[in-house]
């Protein structure tokens, strides 16, 4: 199935509440209305719910317990409540698919964005950028798994979802991998052009155009998560670590393999959202 032809397929593409779009236009637009976004939140109890829970948390409790949810956005700042509201929102819009562990995926996603929001702080760049493009990075792979269900578990066979030449089978298969479908969604959804460009970039970020530091972000982000997914011994990441990229980013005394932080504390002011 060619790319414009997945993306005429209705069943495929998932619907996203109107308080995301109001959210990514926000990328674009410093003038958006917070008491407009309240008042969206405030109509969704799942997302009420979420947020009301984060403010709560050990991470941001304050001495008087958090009920509304203007005291919570005062609480949590915007970029977080978009983080957080985007994020949740995104993963509540895909219906369980055949073929494709859910849980699995939406793990990979989260973890790829917490090790690039981190890389990015160690790189002195936008943090909250690199963690959303870490988290819609993959996110073409439930529409593909939808759309065209046999030929995604034809390409499952011969490797896994997060074996390290999966984009290559893909493309071998397709002509395309789940990178370039996650662009395409990104850019339907209307999210800035550096998210579509990074993102594809991501595959092969040194010989990116442009954006390549985001790019650099999103790759190795992907590769510690799948690292992780794939129970890779120490040895085994030691070898595979793509210290190239990491070098591009920042000196090796930032960007040490051996210092990372663990997956709870790199996502300890996030809990309600990482699974």
């Amino acid at each position: 199935m060619k790319l414009d032809t997945l993306f005429r397929q209705p069943d495929a593409l998932p619907t996203i509440p109107e308080v995301v779009q109001t959210l990514i236009a926000s990328f674009n637009d410093d003038s958006i209305s917070i008491d407009n976004i309240t008042r969206q939140i405030v109509s969704d109890p799942v997302l009420s719910a979420n947020l009301l829970h984060l403010a709560n948390s050990a991470y941001y409790k304050s001495t008087n317990s958090t009920t509304t949810i203007p005291v919570a956005i005062a609480l949590l700042g915007f970029v977080n409540v978009r983080t957080l509201v985007i994020s949740i929102a995104l993963k509540g819009s895909f219906k369980p698919i055949h073929g494709l562990d859910s849980k699995q995926f939406w793990r990979h996603s989260q973890h790829t964005a917490l090790v690039a929001r981190y890389l990015a702080m160690q790189a002195g760049l936008d943090a909250n950028l690199a963690f959303m493009l870490g988290l819609i990075h993959a996110i073409g792979q439930p529409v593909m798994y939808q759309a065209m269900p046999e030929k995604m578990l034809k390409i499952d066979q011969q490797a896994p979802i997060l074996a390290p030449n999966r984009i290559m089978l893909e493309h071998e298969s397709l002509g395309y991998s789940y990178l370039e479908v996650s662009a395409q969604l990104a850019r339907c959804w209307k999210f800035p052009e550096v998210f579509p460009k990074a993102i594809t970039a991501s595959e092969k970020p040194l010989e990116a155009s442009e954006f390549a530091e985001l790019a650099a972000l999103i790759h190795l982000g992907a590769w510690r998560s799948r690292a992780e997914e794939n129970q890779l011994d120490g040895a085994e990441m030691a070898r595979t670590w793509p210290a190239d990229l990491a070098n591009y980013l920042a000196p090796p005394s930032k960007l040490a393999l051996q210092d990372f932080p663990s997956w709870d504390a790199l996502g300890e002011d996030m809990a309600v959202l990482i699974t």
